[in-house]
């Protein structure tokens, strides 16, 4: 088994910045590999794609994030990393990270592993 621990979150202003942390644990034949996402949801709404990063380092944005947030892994130290810069109101929620052998998708079901989620809120 696989188990995600997302860390970071917070409370700052609009136009801000914050830095989020996912560390995966478990055997390493099951970590290897694996590609890994951030996706958040909002109160009331579903949980939509944020970004994505392949074992080898390929990345994918939504766009409504595009430009402002970058996505990183070090594979060493199993950990995925999500900057989001000129943060605004509307970027405020619970952010989850996720993993899965397979590949890279938007789609929330296609993901094998989630956090328990690290919650953000952007102030006006």
């Amino acid at each position: 088994q696989v188990q995600l621990v997302e860390s970071g979150g917070g409370l700052v202003q609009a136009g801000g910045s914050l830095r989020l942390s996912c560390a995966a644990s478990g055997p390493t034949f099951r970590t290897y590999g694996l590609a890994m996402a951030w996706f958040r949801q909002a109160p009331g709404k579903e949980r939509e794609f944020v970004a994505a990063i392949s074992w080898s380092g390929g990345t994918y944005y939504a766009d409504s994030v595009k430009g402002r947030f970058t996505i990183s892994r070090v594979n060493a130290k199993k950990t995925v990393y999500l900057q989001m810069n000129s943060l605004l109101p509307e970027d405020t929620g619970d952010y989850y990270c996720a993993a899965s052998p397979g590949s890279v998708s938007t789609v929330v079901r296609d993901w094998d592993y989630w956090g328990q989620g690290t919650q953000v809120t952007v102030s006006s």
